[in-house]
């Protein structure tokens, strides 16, 4: 069996330019009806002509396998409507199952762009098409599985197979770095709006490559010929940001993103660790953000504000930028190759300190890829992005995903304005949004029920999004939340539920072309130690120490997360190991204790928070202890809730702590380091 995507009506003729006569194309009897035409292509000697609603036509396609015949199948059964491989029909899984046939898949690439194809994209009169297809495959010969879970694992089986080969077609076709894909995707329509900010100003592509030149020619004459340098960005979610990090890949430096929300003494210990010796950022930024940049300029860093350097372009330096735009949309400046430094990111910190993490034009690229492979990500689609740009979430699936899909993003500076955001949703009419479950319960209550009418692909991360967050959008807005799993060491996204596969309390399935391994950890009896591979992962730490132990692992990255994969692919985090207790010789899982307490104290309001630390115990080795920003909850109240919900006494924290605030980190997450700094002075 060849099993094709199918995303225009020419994709039968593709493939008939690249067969011979002993394959059939199986087509509908029922369409053929529709006109001569159809009838005149759907019946002849190179089609197999069934009727899809006969129960006979499995049977006479399995007949005509069995017999040693070829058959085109198309599994989706439909035109694709979003470029994406859609649902496909229990009769593929079910033939694979009984004929045990062999399988070639097929990418037919570029279809979607034909004048024949439903896909909302743009269209050309000749559009570049290529087919690919795979080597002879074998299926998995499902045992002990009545038919029709045998039919749906084959049917997911063969699925996973063509979105992986979509996946790797695409990373080898696209450009060798982020710019010259962008640069690629901005020849196909120059004049879209691509991005927009806060202050409403609106750049198409045109407009975004013509100011990238112009400001690269200027860092050519202000920064040192050295390539590969390492220049620190401080700026918000605006223009801004998109056009200092194009620019400066532009003149082969590569970007260290502060984050300028962790303070000034966190980001002079980032800007130490990756050797910056400069940094971007802007006058009216730093004015309003209220940030002393003293400290930095006593170190030697030297400061570029944006405003300085943009008064420095000259009339004539902007005629040049925008005759060579238009010509032939390609910049003056750019050498930089595949595998070399994209970005420099920082960890969030929350259980140590930061750690400066290398990710390469191909760690990003193949993110970006992995993702467009299973969720369907349309031109049309608008995406606001209000997840700052120093995390990777941010950068990567919030900015350089539309960018590299040529989808509009808005970008609004504070994930924390809880009443702007939905206004800002509903008055630009996006589709796209991603957010945590911190943020999106902050919206979720503060937002009018009309505010959200154009939502259709809401993705969440960076912490575990709870039941009653999931509820109130589902039942309020009408809207579901896909939550998904990744680390800034993958570039970032690992995993994520989709339309297609979702499945509620997990992260989702890993993504095409990421191996993983679960490692046993003693005392954790459910999952094992999350260790990832694939074409994401870093190039490694700009922390001597780190990096070592990563470079020792042959690629493999230890996540520091404790997990379990369902037989169905599907990941669910239970923990980081940090976050264990190791308790009379138990691992006891904090994570688990703290969602055990979720909606439990709403009787003291929305600002109540409770959340689960350990300490060392001389008797038990550690004991847990609840922190609380409420003083009328009581230990007594905690500990009755966790027995109502099931956990033993081990899980039960045996002291509370009250605290006027406990820390959080920019993404909103709770800051477990500098917690157990304030609370035990370690």
């Amino acid at each position: 069996m060849l099993l094709p995507n199918h995303c225009s009506l020419m994709d039968w003729l593709f493939l008939a330019a690249c067969l011979d006569r002993r394959w059939r194309f199986v087509t509908s009897l029922q369409v053929s009806k529709t006109s001569w035409l159809h009838r005149l292509i759907m019946v002849n000697p190179f089609t197999f002509p069934v009727e899809p609603e006969s129960p006979h036509s499995v049977k006479h396609m399995a007949d005509y396998l069995h017999k040693g015949g070829r058959l085109v199948l198309f599994p989706e059964g439909r035109l694709t409507r979003t470029g994406s491989l859609m649902k496909f029909f229990d009769g593929t899984g079910f033939l694979l199952f009984k004929t045990k046939a062999k399988v070639i898949t097929c990418y037919l690439r570029g279809t979607n762009r034909c004048l024949y194809s439903p896909n909302p994209c743009h269209k050309r009169l000749f559009p570049r098409v290529s087919a690919h297809f795979s080597g002879v495959q074998i299926p998995p010969q499902p045992k002990n599985m009545s038919t029709s879970r045998a039919r749906l694992t084959l049917t997911n089986w063969l699925h996973d197979r063509m979105v992986l080969q979509q996946f790797e077609v695409e990373l080898k076709s696209c450009a060798p770095t982020l710019l010259e894909t962008i640069i690629q995707v901005a020849r196909q329509f120059p004049g879209k709006i691509i991005v927009q900010d806060f202050q409403l100003t609106k750049l198409s592509y045109r407009k975004l490559l013509i100011a990238v030149d112009a400001l690269a020619a200027q860092w050519n004459g202000l920064l040192p010929p050295d390539k590969g340098e390492r220049v620190g960005v401080m700026l918000p979610n605006a223009n801004a940001m998109p056009l200092a990090l194009m620019s400066l890949w532009s003149v082969d430096k590569v970007p260290a993103i502060l984050n300028f929300s962790s303070g000034m003494m966190t980001m002079l210990r980032c800007i130490e660790t990756s050797g910056v010796k400069r940094v971007v950022t802007s006058r009216k930024f730093i004015a309003k953000a209220g940030i002393d940049l003293k400290p930095m300029l006593d170190a030697g860093v030297e400061i570029f504000y944006l405003e300085d350097v943009k008064d420095r372009i000259r009339g004539s330096d902007r005629l040049r930028s925008f005759l060579r735009i238009c010509l032939n949309m390609r910049l003056a400046l750019h050498s930089s190759t595949y595998g070399e430094t994209a970005v420099i990111l920082f960890t969030s910190g929350s259980d140590g300190p930061p750690k400066a993490v290398e990710l390469t034009h191909r760690n990003i690229l193949a993110n970006v890829w992995q993702m467009l492979s299973v969720i369907d990500l349309t031109e049309r689609d608008r995406v606001c992005n209000v997840l700052p740009v120093f995390h990777s979430f941010g950068l990567t699936v919030g900015l350089l995903l539309p960018l590299v899909r040529g989808c509009y993003v808005f970008l609004y500076p504070s994930p924390l304005h809880f009443l702007m955001v939905p206004t800002v949703i509903y008055d630009f009419d996006c589709s796209v949004f991603f957010g945590t479950n911190t943020f999106l319960n902050g919206y979720g209550r503060k937002a009018h029920a009309y505010d959200f009418r154009s939502l259709r692909l809401l993705f969440a991360g960076s912490e575990k999004i709870q039941a009653s967050t999931s509820d109130l959008w589902a039942r309020r807005f009408g809207v579901r939340v896909f939550e998904g799993y990744g680390t800034t060491e993958c570039s970032p996204v690992v995993s994520a539920n989709t339309a297609l596969f979702p499945r509620f309390g997990s992260a989702g399935r890993i993504l095409p072309g990421i191996e993983y391994r679960l490692e046993p950890v003693e005392g954790v009896t459910e999952g094992g130690r999350l260790w990832l591979r694939g074409p994401n992962i870093m190039r490694g730490y700009l922390n001597p120490d780190a990096n070592s132990q990563f470079l020792k692992q042959d690629g493999w990255h230890d996540t520091g997360d404790i997990a379990r994969v369902d037989d169905d692919g599907y990941l669910y985090i239970l923990g980081r190991l940090k976050r264990f207790a190791k308790i009379s010789g138990e691992m006891i899982s904090l994570t688990a204790v703290e969602d055990a307490l979720v909606d439990g104290f709403g009787k003291y309001g929305e600002h109540c928070e409770v959340v689960i630390v350990s300490r060392h115990d001389a008797d038990r080795g550690e004991s847990l202890v609840a922190v609380t920003n409420e003083p009328k909850l009581a230990l007594a109240e905690i500990r009755d809730h966790l027995k109502q919900k099931g956990l033993e006494n081990l899980s039960l924290p045996r002291e509370l702590i009250l605290v006027s605030a406990i820390p959080k980190l920019g993404s909103g997450k709770t800051n477990y380091r500098e917690l157990q700094k304030m609370l035990f002075k370690e």
